[in-house]
């Protein structure tokens, strides 16, 4: 997967620290690795944004491309027009995934929000970007109540648009998971057609960057360059 990109079944899921734990797990395997944010909302010039939050975690190695910013938390099309500024439109996307996989063995492509968010007026959205590049999107999920309903229809947004998925990764997973949680695990690949590929713990952005780069492989099947194991994680929890 030289480019792979990277959607949530809403906001707040966790795909910047899921993305940074996927380039750490590469960057340790000896591979280079580019990040690529097509739009960054609600943050002001000159502040750190997701990119930036990447290359903290995941170490300066990493290649960080940010292509537009606007200021207001919005969706990226809604954003875009209320600055007055032109949206970013998925050729850009697929244009700049390109170059940059050329020179890296490992592009990661974050979308923002869900993946059927408004990048521009016309509708386009990350889906379409990921159509451009003939890529795979993995979905990165909530734990609790309610998020298989949400995985199942970003599953069947892709499969609609003939886009593949190489699984799920749970976003934040608690120390103390509740019923419903415990139980999803078993249920998530189901819903998404696709394989639970790992569980990124709660807190851990808040860990030092040398200790989230030297755990990041255990959150990570091996499918994304890690050793995390689906059947003992769900039978410890």
């Amino acid at each position: 997967m030289p480019i792979l990109l990277i959607s949530g079944t809403g906001t707040d899921i966790g795909k910047t620290l899921t993305t940074a734990a996927l380039a750490a797990a590469t960057l340790a395997r000896g591979h280079s690795v580019a990040v690529l944010k097509p739009a960054q909302t609600g943050i002001a010039p000159g502040e750190p944004g997701d990119v930036a939050e990447v290359r903290r975690l995941a170490g300066p190695d990493v290649t960080a491309v940010e292509l537009a910013r606007f200021p207001e938390p919005l969706a990226p099309a809604t954003a875009a027009r209320r600055a007055g500024r032109a949206p970013v439109r998925p050729r850009e996307i697929a244009r700049e995934a390109t170059r940059l996989a050329k020179e890296h063995d490992l592009v990661l492509v974050e979308g923002a929000g869900g993946l059927l968010v408004r990048l521009d007026d016309a509708g386009s959205t990350l889906a379409d970007a990921a159509a451009l590049l003939d890529a795979p999107v993995l979905v990165v999920a909530a734990a609790g109540l309610g998020t298989l309903n949400a995985t199942a229809l970003t599953a069947e947004a892709l499969r609609a648009r003939g886009l593949r998925s190489p699984g799920v990764v749970i976003g934040s997973w608690p120390a103390e998971p509740d019923l419903a949680m415990r139980c999803n695990l078993a249920d998530f690949p189901e819903s998404a057609q696709a394989p639970l590929l790992g569980a990124l713990p709660e807190g851990a952005g808040a860990l030092a960057p040398e200790e989230f780069r030297a755990r990041a492989a255990s959150w990570l099947a091996p499918e994304l360059s890690g050793t995390w194991d689906a059947r003992a994680f769900t039978a410890r929890a």
